[in-house]
């Protein structure tokens, strides 16, 4: 945990800006400014000051700097020397995943493993239901995966946060500047509901509710999906993952009351594990607990 927050610290300071930092980290701005401003408070110091050439160093933390290093260095070599004695200099990992996190998050992640153990291969399998992830592991047909938690007994997992569920509403729609949308709506209004695995998920939060949707049309894919109600056809829901760096012109709004998803990673638990999947279940938790809440 504290090496993670050390290297947010130094990639601020390599690139001089947190911005930057976040991108070449795959976390989110604010996760970076918190983690920054938590190092602050830990030690009592100013570390960083922002000026018109980016953000640098204050004195106490230029004195800190070659400290900062060493321990990360050592870290860094520690973690090389175990992953030797265990075997990790090669080796292949197999991970389940969602197209969401395949696209949105994982490669990050995948950069980051990777730059400690430049050896071990990743294999992708995607699937569009957690419950055939679960399978999965459950079979050996892969050795980790991303999973809703929480998940099935047997299993060892990482959460990695939540999730929000988000309404889809045309950019011209009455309620686009409102601060949620009461989910009691969708039973008013033109629905376009999502049917592959995820459509159980929603199904249940209706059912929970008592809301019985007014479904307009029925699509497998998100981005159909978003078209459809940027062009006025109707409102939708999809989580709020799968709406990053969209190009399309929609809105989306939290919802009254709110509806989340808790995605974790992962694998068969006790003596099943190997080193390669533990230490990389370790990274994972690491790099969550560095970026939450904004672990995606």
């Amino acid at each position: 945990m504290g090496d993670a927050k050390y290297q947010v610290l130094l990639k601020t300071i390599e690139l001089g800006s947190m911005t930057r930092a976040a991108e070449a980290l795959g976390y989110t701005q604010s996760a970076v400014s918190r983690t920054i401003a938590e190092l602050e408070h830990d030690w009592g110091l100013p570390l960083l000051t922002r000026s018109r050439s980016g953000t640098v160093l204050t004195a106490e933390g230029a004195l800190l700097l070659p400290y900062l290093q060493g321990v990360c260095n050592a870290h860094r070599r520690l973690e090389e020397q175990i992953g030797e004695l265990h075997g990790l200099t090669r080796g292949t990992l197999r991970v389940g995943t969602l197209t969401s996190i395949a696209v949105h998050w994982l490669p990050a992640l995948m950069k980051g493993f990777l730059a400690r153990y430049p050896g071990i291969c990743f294999e992708l399998r995607s699937s569009m239901e957690y419950a055939e992830i679960e399978d999965w592991l459950e079979k050996g047909a892969v050795d980790c995966g991303f999973v809703l938690l929480p998940a099935r007994e047997g299993l060892e997992t990482v959460s990695l946060g939540r999730d929000p569920l988000m309404a889809l509403l045309p950019p011209d729609h009455p309620q686009a500047g409102a601060a949620s949308y009461p989910l009691k709506n969708f039973a008013s209004e033109p629905f376009i509901e999502l049917t592959d695995g995820r459509d159980r998920e929603i199904a249940g939060i209706f059912q929970r509710y008592g809301i019985r949707p007014r479904v307009a049309y029925s699509v497998n894919d998100d981005y159909a999906i978003i078209s459809m109600v940027e062009n006025g056809l109707g409102v939708s829901l999809l989580h709020e993952l799968v709406l990053r760096r969209t190009p399309f012109r929609i809105v989306a709004k939290p919802l009254d009351p709110p509806q989340f998803r808790e995605l974790g990673l992962a694998a068969r638990g006790g003596r099943d594990a190997s080193p390669l999947v533990r230490r990389f279940l370790d990274y994972a938790r690491a790099r969550a607990d560095a970026a939450q809440p904004d672990f995606l």
